[in-house]
């Protein structure tokens, strides 16, 4: 069965492999590991601040990228520079053996951020020409520090472990600025798996959806692609009194977009989800002025590769039609963008005992947002997990999410998020302390 077809199987194979999992018994604890969590827990958070109070954008991370190198360098990693213009990576040998491979993403958002932190930023900068204020609204300050909380751990347990360990602190993960590349698949272009080639990669993201002390996991289609979506509706501008003596493309552009968001629920199966949303719609200059055009901008998302080849179909067809019915014309331009992240069944199935070390272990549902790790999922198998960052005392309704300029997490969840990246290194490694 190609992964074409293999979403709708997940669905219910994954939980029956799940199920036995459950059933295994648990590994002992590991006081040594707790207590270099425990030990490390105050650069992980020192870290997490400074990073947060200077966030970068994408494909500008520099200061970030250099504190990372010097950190890594500093606990006797090997570390390559500007691979992906900021990206670092970190190489732990310890002889023969298999090789592993975590990630963190480093970049920011053009958010200005809202929380009254004592640490939080300030910085402005430049976005697709805009002035905008830049935030770690997405949690990759603290995917940055964990991780280097990880890097100290596994160095500390440098005679513990039975091969390689490849750390990846990952630029653009947000997507490249227009005209700019970057982010995973840029990493691996420029050698992110050479020499050594990992046999398998692991990678969290905090979600204000669980409270600490919680990890939620799926097998399979974990998130879904995404693909940017531009329509340009060609009319004939007229005055706004009378619209019959041109073609009107806002009322074109609006039948359009109500046809689109229709799309996932009328002409695809409606058991596999997917999304077509427009989040711009910009055209005219004038009350009394029916433009020339207007342009659409917006996302498809699937968790099926073969939906997601459907829907771009419809959508091309479903725009052109309505324009040409309405005598305009639409020209439709889509820009694929990241590919669902596939969490392999098996590998899930091994790691699970691990994770479950670290925090108590839940099934999500698929996630429609996308992540560029499923670049390196299609290389290797990959396993792509949330950690639970909402103060328990919370409830999830009113929790600030990711993205938002309110957005903030308890720093309760970094130990969690050090322990369960460093319990799957050194299972995958079939060593612990």
């Amino acid at each position: 069965m190609g992964r074409a077809r293999r979403f709708a199987a997940s669905l219910w194979v994954a939980l029956a492999a799940s199920a036995r999992v459950v059933a295994a018994e648990p590994a002992a604890e590991s006081p040594a590991l707790d207590a270099l969590v425990a030990q490390t827990l105050p650069d992980v958070r020192a870290w997490r601040r400074d990073l947060h109070a200077h966030p970068e954008l994408s494909n500008r991370e520099v200061r970030t990228a250099k504190l990372v190198a010097k950190e890594l360098r500093a606990r006797g990693y090997e570390v390559r520079t500007g691979v992906a213009q900021t990206g670092v990576i970190g190489v732990l040998r310890r002889g023969p053996g298999p090789v592993v491979a975590l990630r963190a993403d480093m970049d920011a958002l053009p958010v200005t951020e809202e929380t009254g932190l004592p640490f939080a930023s300030k910085e402005r900068s430049t976005y697709e020409g805009h002035e905008v204020g830049v935030m770690h609204a997405c949690g990759h300050d603290a995917h940055t520090a964990m991780l280097l909380g990880v890097a100290t751990v596994l160095a500390a347990l440098r005679g513990d472990l039975g091969g390689t360990v490849l750390l990846i602190f990952q630029p653009a993960e947000e997507g490249a600025p227009r005209g700019e590349r970057g982010g995973a698949k840029r990493m691996l272009e420029e050698g992110a798996f050479d020499a050594p080639r990992p046999d398998a990669v692991f990678a969290l993201h905090v979600t204000a959806e669980l409270p600490v002390g919680h990890i939620g996991i799926r097998s399979g289609a974990a998130t879904a692609s995404s693909d940017r979506l531009m329509i340009r509706v060609k009319g004939r501008q007229s005055h706004a009194a009378a619209p019959w003596q041109g073609v009107d493309p806002i009322a074109t552009a609006s039948r359009i977009v109500l046809a689109l968001e229709a799309l996932p629920a009328r002409e695809v199966d409606a058991r596999i989800p997917s999304v077509v949303s427009i989040g711009s719609f910009q055209g005219g200059v004038r009350n009394n002025i029916i433009p020339d055009d207007v342009e659409l901008q917006g996302t498809i998302r699937s968790l099926d590769p073969q939906q997601r080849a459907a829907l771009h179909e419809k959508v091309r067809r479903s725009a052109q039609g309505i324009a040409q019915a309405s005598g305009a014309e639409a020209e439709v331009v889509i820009d694929e963008g990241n590919p669902m992240v596939w969490n392999d069944p098996a590998l899930l199935a091994r790691m699970r005992p691990a994770l479950e070390r670290a925090a108590q272990v839940e099934e999500m549902l698929p996630w429609t947002a996308s992540e560029d790790f499923a670049f390196y999922a299609e290389q290797v198998p990959g396993l792509f997990f949330w950690l639970g960052v909402r103060d328990p005392g919370v409830a999830a309704a009113d929790a600030a999410q990711i993205h938002t300029p309110r957005f903030d997490l308890d720093e309760a969840a970094l130990p969690v998020g050090v322990r369960a990246m460093s319990e799957l290194a050194l299972a995958f490694l079939h060593r612990s302390p």
